[in-house]
């Protein structure tokens, strides 16, 4: 599938292009939402068309294979023409008079935004009709859809949530620490960080938390809001915490937006994958915490040492195409090269200060025909990139190793563990015994290479009669 492109310019050799044949990313209002579902009892609104939520519920739930609760403004062609304030506030109201969400989080859309529609304006004036619903925290968070991608809308709604719900800084509680958990972190990622950090007697404060909503419970009755994540009590506390860890360079305003608003100072960690870069995590924790390495983690670095050495035999010198969002291209790619495999196309969806510092070159904003068309180039012999990739895997005749957002033809994507030297054990496991099994199996007559090579006149297989036994030319020894 070929891309359209622009001539090269003086700036950059390579071409640019100007319209998706096969997207890459996915739409910022989707990680405005996903954000919002990290949060206890929350409601994501998105305002737009039916068929925006449509579109964003689907990929959801294929993905985590749960109940998403996303609700719309359900704009029409005359409120887009006229406006559509009274469809927020009508939406609202429904919401509230059905249920009891504990933050409704407002996201727009690429509809709502080309007509000019002032979000957070509206939200005052529903303020002023009804203040009766004060009690209800609602976030409006500006996400067009034609701008960015979905590690920009998480990031959006991250930024706007701290500026609206964290309280003022007072006396810090020792030992508390925020976590602002990057889009690209599984549920088993932040499970094992919450355990990890906990372990140097830390007591963690994660915002999102998806891995308490998304992470596969079955209730006992539907509510139409999430159920568990970071509570609001939590993120109103969040002001008191002695520092913050930032999870990804992407979420770095959001630490400035906590300094600003409470004072708190913060650390920005842009990788947590592989031996190094959770060594350096480590470290950090043990600074902050002032308490030596567990046992446990001493003996999981030794086992990923072990493993890596196992893995390099069908790791190294494998060339690897890969199309991840910024924050997660930049530290799987990292942790590729650690384990011996080159990274030969590199293409993302957004901007970022990380793409001039992509392990093995600058990176490439594209989509998925880029990426197809560097990796046949570039004679990539493995495709790395979420289940919208699975065609060109299939037409390039190479494996698809799945991660990011969406998966949605595999079971257990949320589950699965990258991050630290756990994760980085199994992620080395999963690579080599997927490549490990395209090897054809052996039979009885393939184990001798050879053998095959000898003239078919001078193999005779004679049967063996009494003792001794016989070589391959029949001959008794």
């Amino acid at each position: 599938m070929e891309t359209l492109k622009t001539a090269p310019t003086k700036k950059d050799d390579a071409p640019q292009e100007f319209v998706s044949v096969n997207p890459l990313k996915m739409s910022a209002p989707l990680g405005g939402a996903l954000f919002f579902l990290g949060l206890d009892r929350s409601l994501p609104v998105f305002h737009g068309s039916q068929g925006c939520t449509s579109f964003a519920l689907v990929l959801l739930g294929r993905h985590f294979k749960e109940s998403i609760p996303l609700q719309t403004t359900a704009m029409s062609e005359v409120t887009t023409i006229l406006g559509g304030g009274e469809n927020i506030s009508a939406a609202i109201l429904k919401i509230l008079e059905k249920g009891t969400p504990g933050i409704i989080g407002l996201c727009s859309t690429g509809l709502t935004e080309t007509k000019g529609e002032d979000i957070a304006g509206e939200i005052v004036l529903f303020r002023k009709r009804h203040p009766e619903h004060d009690g209800v925290p609602i976030v409006a968070v500006s996400t067009p859809d034609f701008r960015g991608s979905h590690e920009d809308g998480f990031r959006e709604a991250m930024v706007r949530t701290i500026e609206e719900l964290v309280g003022e800084g007072g006396s810090p509680v020792k030992n508390q620490v925020n976590v602002l958990a990057g889009s690209h972190l599984t549920v088993a990622d932040i499970d094992h960080l919450r355990e990890t950090i906990e372990s140097f007697g830390l007591t963690p404060i994660f915002l999102p938390d998806l891995s308490r909503s998304l992470d596969g419970i079955v209730p006992e009755s539907f509510e139409p809001v999430s159920m568990g994540g970071t509570t609001l009590q939590e993120i109103r506390r969040m002001g008191e915490s002695s520092h913050t860890l930032v999870l990804g360079e992407s979420l770095r305003p959001a630490g400035e937006a906590l300094l600003k608003k409470a004072g708190v100072p913060y650390v920005v960690v842009d990788r947590v994958m592989g031996i190094a870069a959770f060594d350096r995590f480590l470290v950090t924790l043990r600074d902050l915490s002032g308490k030596d390495y567990p046992e446990t983690l001493k003996r999981d670095r030794n086992r990923l040492s072990d493993a890596m050495l196992d893995a390099h035999f069908y790791l190294g010198g494998q060339r690897v195409a890969a199309g991840l969002e910024p924050d997660h291209l930049y530290d799987l790619g990292h942790f590729l090269l650690e384990n011996g495999m080159d990274l030969v196309s590199r293409v993302t969806t957004t901007a970022s200060p990380l793409l001039v510092r992509m392990p093995g070159g600058k990176a490439r904003l594209g989509d998925l025909g880029s990426l197809e068309e560097e990796a046949r180039e570039r004679k990539a012999g493995l495709i790395v990139t979420h289940s919208h990739g699975r065609q060109a895997a299939e037409r390039l005749g190479i494996p698809l190793f799945r991660v990011g957002f969406p998966i949605f033809d595999r079971l257990g994507a949320t589950h699965r563990l990258f991050v630290g030297y756990r994760g980085a054990r199994e992620t080395l496991f999963r690579l080599a015994n997927m490549l490990w099994s395209r090897d054809p199996e052996n039979r009885p007559d393939t184990w001798y290479p050879e053998a095959r090579k000898m003239d078919s006149e001078d193999w005779v297989p004679l049967p063996v009669t009494g003792g001794g036994s016989r070589n391959f030319q029949g001959e008794k020894r």
